[in-house]
């Protein structure tokens, strides 16, 4: 079984790589942006699926990587790399700076303080010179969208790697530990303190990376679109979706939900919008802890297993 798993997810890789080579233009694009909400889906698995802290800041994260991009080639003209480099580094800074006060909060009020960050950041970038105030930063062009597709699939290889690391080391034994009982955790020897704030920085590192290579992808970056609070609530619902606290769940629920979106956007544009609420309803009364569970239970259960969430939300 084991073997066979390994056969099926070199496939799929294998198609994923080859794609730009042989579909559209049109089909690139929306593999990119479909890559790359992937990636930060799985961003959010370390910290929300694994450790447990529903964070609304790694929107935060994603601006500080789109901003490091734009600020190293537009104005030090500086290489792309350099540039993804220098977003990384902003983004572990902010999650430790502000990893240590807010991860002592929990719950509700761990979120709404997260939620905040967003909006103090676009506050402060609006009016910082550097990073061209309200009016943003126009990137140069590259034409090129099979490189970025590369990019982006590369980088989901990596946090998905990173991801099942975390599923065989102490360190992720330790996060999980601190999701189920944190107080247990602690009396068992784990310094929650520093687990929380290195699942925050490892979640950062990535949603940076991300939101460099969308930067430089569409070539330019204002304050409302790179700490758009909207983008972290995607994320959240495609980890939920496919399964946090799973390897492969965001990366199913980022795929599936970005293609069902796509088609109604282009399709039926008067519910488009209301899609992802109605995932939210779905996902959190039907199956709690994502497609990836479904799966794995209904077979045993069958509709048992959706008459248990319902009973269990009490409806």
């Amino acid at each position: 079984m084991k073997a066979f798993r390994i056969i099926v997810l070199a496939v799929i890789l294998a198609a994923l790589a080859a794609l730009p080579w042989f579909e559209s233009d049109v089909l690139v694009q929306f593999g990119i942006n479909a890559l790359l909400l992937a990636v930060l889906a799985q961003a959010w698995n370390i910290i929300g699926g694994y450790t447990g802290y529903a964070s609304f800041g790694n929107s935060v994260f994603y601006g500080l990587g789109s901003y490091g991009v734009a600020i190293a080639m537009v104005q030090w003209q500086l290489p792309f790399a350099v540039g993804l480099l220098f977003g990384v580094v902003l983004a572990v800074v902010f999650a430790v700076l502000l990893g240590l006060p807010v991860l002592r909060l929990r719950g509700h009020y761990f979120a709404i303080a997260t939620l905040a960050l967003a909006q103090v950041m676009t506050a402060i970038v609006s009016n910082v010179e550097l990073a061209g105030q309200n009016i943003g930063l126009v990137l140069p062009p590259l034409n090129n969208d099979l490189l970025f597709y590369e990019l982006a699939l590369g980088l989901l290889i990596i946090v998905t790697l990173t991801v099942f690391w975390l599923t065989r080391s102490r360190f992720g034994f330790g996060l999980i530990a601190i999701r189920e009982n944190e107080e247990g955790a602690a009396v068992m020897g784990v310094n929650t303190t520093l687990y929380k704030v290195l699942a925050f920085a490892l979640s950062g590192v990535f949603s940076a990376l991300a939101g460099g290579i969308h930067a430089y992808w569409i070539t330019f970056l204002d304050p409302d679109s790179a700490f758009d609070i909207s983008l972290n609530v995607k994320m959240i619902i495609m980890a939920v979706f496919g399964g946090p606290g799973t390897v492969f769940g965001p990366i199913v629920g980022a795929l599936s939900l970005s293609a069902i979106s796509e088609v109604l956007a282009s399709e039926v544009t008067s519910i488009a919008g209301l899609f992802f609420g109605v995932v939210i309803v779905a996902a959190v009364v039907l199956m709690p802890r994502g497609l990836a569970d479904m799966l794995r239970r209904i077979r045993g259960a069958g509709w048992r297993y959706f008459i248990e969430n319902i009973r269990a939300h009490r409806l």
